[in-house]
């Protein structure tokens, strides 16, 4: 079981980065992680997030890294049955 979590976690934390390293790339660099974790604090904020793309990017990785937890999960299942 414990295989299966610790799968689960690192496959997930390759998936968010293999997205940020996807997705996060502007045409003048990366978007800051500050950016992408940082909570809109007003009604203000969250629309320029959604102007500038920013929830699209912060959306689109998150995914990546709920595939990475899945493959993670699936990776941990088979080598747990093929164990034993």
């Amino acid at each position: 079981m414990k295989r299966i979590i610790l799968l689960l976690i690192v496959v997930g934390i390759i998936g968010l980065a293999v997205g940020y390293l996807i997705f996060a790339r502007t045409s003048s660099g990366y978007v800051s992680i500050q950016v992408l974790i940082s909570p809109s604090k007003n009604v203000l904020d969250d629309l320029v997030k959604s102007v500038t793309g920013i929830k699209k990017i912060r959306q689109n990785i998150l995914i990546c890294g709920a595939v990475g937890a899945g493959v993670g999960l699936v990776l941990g299942l088979v080598t747990s049955k093929v164990r034993g």
